[in-house]
C-alpha cells in the first residue's frame, strides 16, 4: 500500500514537472548553454584570445577533449548547481507559492510520501541531465575538431556526468530550506548560499573535504581521493531525510 502511494505521488509530480517550462526550460539552458560556451571558449583560445586563455588558467596550455571537458566541468560545477537548485526548489516550494498546499492535507498520501515522491522527480530529472549534457559535448567536441573520443576523452565525459549526478545530491538542502521558508524563493537562497560558500572553501583549501565543493574538485581533477564524495552523499541522505520530516510535521496555520 505504502509503495503504491509512493508510486502514485511520484507519477503526479512527474506530470506536474512535465506540464511546466521550468524542468525544460533550465535543461535546455545548461544543455545548451553549456555546450554553447564550451565552442566559443575553445574557438576563442585556438584564435589565441588572451583574455580567454587567462580565464581558462591551467586548462589554457590544454587541447582537444582535456579542454573541452575541462572547460564543460568548470561550467557544470557552478551553473549545473543553480539549475538543479532551482529546479528543486520549484519541486518542493510550488504548492506553497501557488497555495495550493492545503489540498495536500486532504490527499491520501502521506505528506512525507510527497515529499519523497518530489526528492525522486529531482533525482530523475538530474539523470536526464547528466546523459542530455555530455551528450551534447559529444557533439561539440567533434564539431569543433577534437576527434573521435579516445579512451580518456570517454572516461572525462563520465566523469562529467558523475559531477552531475552528485551535484543534484549537493542541492538537496534546497529541498529543505525551500520547505522551511514555504516557498521557491527561499530554496533558491539557499542553493546560491551553497555555491558561494564551496568556492569559499576552494579558495581556503579546505574544499577537498567540504561537501558542496568535493565533487567539483574531483571532477576537475584537482584530487583523487573518491572518499569525501561518500560524505556528500551522506549530507544529501540526511538533508532529504530532514525535508520529508518537515513535511510530516507541516501544519496549515504556520
Amino acid at each position: 500500500m505504502k509503495a503504491r502511494r509512493l508510486g502514485a505521488a511520484v507519477a503526479v509530480e512527474l506530470r506536474k514537472a512535465a506540464a511546466s517550462r521550468v524542468p525544460l526550460a533550465t535543461a535546455a539552458l545548461v544543455t545548451l548553454g553549456t555546450a554553447a560556451l564550451v565552442t566559443s571558449l575553445s574557438l576563442a583560445a585556438d584564435a589565441g584570445n588572451q583574455q580567454v586563455l587567462a580565464q581558462l588558467g591551467d586548462l589554457a596550455g590544454a587541447h582537444g577533449w582535456a579542454r573541452t571537458t575541462g572547460v564543460a566541468a568548470q561550467i557544470v560545477s557552478a551553473g549545473g548547481a543553480l539549475a538543479l537548485g532551482i529546479v528543486l526548489s520549484w519541486l518542493v516550494g510550488r504548492e506553497f507559492a501557488d497555495r495550493t498546499v492545503g489540498a495536500l492535507f486532504a490527499l491520501p498520501v502521506p505528506r512525507a510520501s510527497t515529499a519523497l515522491a518530489k526528492l525522486v522527480v529531482h533525482a530523475a530529472f538530474t539523470v536526464g541531465l547528466a546523459v542530455a549534457t555530455p551528450a551534447a559535448l559529444a557533439v561539440v567536441g567533434l564539431a569543433i575538431g577534437d576527434g573521435v573520443p579516445d579512451a580518456g576523452a570517454w572516461q572525462d565525459l563520465g566523469r562529467l556526468a558523475a559531477l552531475i549526478l552528485l551535484t543534484g545530491a549537493v542541492v538537496v538542502p534546497a529541498g529543505w530550506v525551500a520547505t522551511l521558508g514555504r516557498g521557491l524563493l527561499s530554496g533558491v537562497a539557499a542553493t546560491i548560499g551553497i555555491v558561494v560558500v564551496a568556492q569559499v572553501a576552494v579558495v581556503a583549501g579546505t574544499g577537498a573535504w567540504f561537501p558542496f565543493a568535493a565533487p567539483a574538485l574531483w571532477a576537475m581533477g584537482m584530487t583523487t581521493a573518491v572518499a569525501p564524495l561518500g560524505v556528500t552523499l551522506a549530507v544529501a541522505a540526511v538533508f532529504a531525510a530532514l525535508t520529508m520530516r518537515s513535511w510530516r510535521r507541516l501544519q496549515l496555520d504556520r
